[in-house]
């Protein structure tokens, strides 16, 4: 009898443990929210030129972010040896590649400031760098534009679609 009782309560443990998992992930990716892991879909920047890129993922959680993305739709070049690639070579394989990640905050009208705390270029982490996006969910996608920066704003932005990966 007392093992029993033991096997259901160990079971409506498990139940309640379960729910619970279940409504925090709901919460988190409720529609309108922008926590969740995304990828970009496409890059739009200055001259109107548009980018499909190979691979990225953005992640937005609680009060943190992180970004990595290839900006470029050519497979990057495989180095034989870094240790002898030349600049071009080098520029070749790390140019495209970005890479950052930091805290959040919403704000306003559908603004995000993100503030850099770690990035692949040193300057997006000096001098209290941040940048400011509008952005807008519908259903499965994001799509975010540069608003500005910490040097005003941006005379001609970057807007990048993003899907919802989970």
């Amino acid at each position: 009898m007392h093992v029993h009782k033991c096997l259901i309560t160990l079971l409506a443990l498990g139940f309640v443990s379960a729910l619970l998992t279940r409504v925090t992930l709901t919460a988190q990716s409720k529609p309108g929210s922008i926590q969740g892991v995304w990828q970009t879909a496409e890059v739009t920047i200055a001259g109107g030129r548009t980018i499909r890129p190979q691979t990225s993922l953005t992640i937005f959680s609680g009060t943190h972010y992180s970004r990595t993305e290839v900006h470029t739709e050519q497979p990057r070049p495989v180095l034989a040896d870094p240790a002898r690639a030349t600049a071009d070579e080098l520029r070749a394989v790390w140019g495209p590649f970005v890479a950052e990640a930091g805290t959040y905050e919403l704000h306003g009208d559908h603004l995000i400031t993100t503030r850099p705390v770690v990035a692949k270029n040193p300057v997006a982490t000096s001098n209290g760098a941040f940048w400011v996006y509008s952005y807008k969910v519908e259903g499965n996608s994001m799509t975010v534009t540069a608003q500005r920066n910490q040097d005003g704003p941006m005379p001609r932005p970057v807007m990048i679609k993003l899907v919802r990966v989970e």
